[in-house]
């Protein structure tokens, strides 16, 4: 089941956050990982020119994930997964899946059984 992930949470977010990484794979879904800095337009993550390795990933496999570290220790990760467009040498990503997550603490609530993981879905209404 696809769940639409809100933009405008996204947007909020993203403002918390310095910097990504863009993790696409190869042929032999070996992981490929590279530094990004992603603008939220339209809807789209535009992530600007990318290199030779990405292109071809992404245009063999455009289920792309990237992840926004948090800033400061303790804090939330924001792990995207989405739907990556080439155009050129310029890559865009359409949200598919967005979840703000890290390690659960004693206060926090967390989203598994086993309350390893402290994470909120970042999904709107169907």
């Amino acid at each position: 089941m696809s769940v639409r992930v809100d933009l405008d949470q996204l947007a909020d977010r993203l403002a918390e956050f310095a910097f990504a990484y863009l993790v696409s794979v190869s042929d032999d879904f070996r992981a490929h990982t590279v530094f990004v800095e992603p603008i939220l337009r339209d809807g789209r993550l535009s992530l600007g020119t990318v290199g030779r390795h990405t292109r071809e990933n992404t245009a063999a496999h455009p289920d792309v994930t990237i992840v926004w570290p948090p800033r400061d220790p303790g804090g939330y990760s924001l792990i995207m997964d989405g739907h990556a467009h080439l155009s050129g040498d310029s890559l865009t990503v359409e949200p598919t899946r967005a979840v703000l997550h890290r390690r659960a603490t004693a206060e926090s609530l967390a989203c598994d059984p086993a309350g390893l993981h402290d994470c909120v879905p970042l999904e709107g209404q169907r």
